[in-house]
């Protein structure tokens, strides 16, 4: 019996990730928070391939999200051979701007939750003869990103955990691997309120079916990290070399002169 978990899967990258895993016969789990896009990729899945695919719609910014999760894993003694930890998403505003209660939401999705559903899963994931996590974060993590601080701060922190988490589990049959993709062609931008940014990112944009399979690739052949895409790869390497003063003024030139103006709350 071959199950997987994949958070985040109503859509985007999430749901093209669910959708390579059924082609491999996995069963799967799909959470998010939205019921009816969740039961729309689910009975996709089911319609076209030969697995079983549950929903569980939760709000993963709740700090009992995961809990609630594990639970439903021991009631319907769903045994993950492969977790998924896809779901994130930003805030665009400089930090005073945005609120508190936003920021915090997005971390708890983020990080909190991925923790969380990690620490509360591993157990769960020793079970099997090989096993596998997949932590999404982004490239957004190779610089410090004025007025998206706290999300590329969060993207970092995955970095560094999926690495730390992968040296502490390597004589286990637990491989951890970190996605690092760079633009996605999804409702990323939208949600994040940067529409004004959609025409430049739609030039370096891939398309999520593929870095769903060169994430998936890169995980069942146990790399520490992938980084789809020459471009987003260079930019890993020269993240690097440039000292971190000129990497914020790039990207401020970037992001902060097209940054709609916004009350401090």
């Amino acid at each position: 019996m071959k199950q997987a978990i994949v958070t985040g899967a109503s859509k985007g990258l999430g749901k093209a990730i669910a959708f390579e895993l059924a082609k491999k016969g996995y069963d799967l789990l799909l959470v998010a928070r939205s019921e009816e896009l969740l039961e729309n990729t689910a009975t996709a899945i089911r319609q076209n391939f030969s697995v079983k695919a549950s929903t569980l719609s939760t709000d993963l910014s709740k700090p009992e999200a995961a809990t609630v999760l594990a639970k439903w894993c021991d009631q319907q003694n769903f045994q993950p051979s492969v977790l998924v930890n896809n779901a994130g998403y930003a805030c665009w505003g400089r930090f005073e701007e945005l609120t508190w209660e936003e920021q915090q939401a997005m971390l708890q999705v983020n990080v909190g939750t991925l923790l969380a559903l990690t620490h509360l899963l591993i157990n769960k994931l020793k079970q099997h003869p090989k096993a596998y996590i997949l932590n999404v974060a982004s490239t957004s993590s190779f610089q410090p990103l004025p007025t998206m601080a706290v999300y590329s701060a969060s993207k970092v922190f995955v970095r560094s955990f999926s690495k730390s988490l992968r040296y502490e589990l390597r004589h286990t049959n637990i491989s951890v691997t970190c996605l690092t993709p760079g633009p996605v062609d999804t409702e990323f931008i939208t949600r994040a309120g940067m529409e004004v940014l959609k025409p430049t990112a739609k030039k370096f944009e891939m398309r999520p079916e593929v870095v769903a399979q060169k994430g998936l690739k890169a995980m069942f052949n146990r790399k520490a990290e992938v980084i789809p895409g020459f471009p987003n790869f260079l930019s890993g390497i020269l993240s690097n070399l440039i000292p971190d003063s000129i990497l914020i003024k790039i990207a401020a030139g970037i992001y902060e002169k097209v940054l709609p103006s916004r009350k401090v709350k």
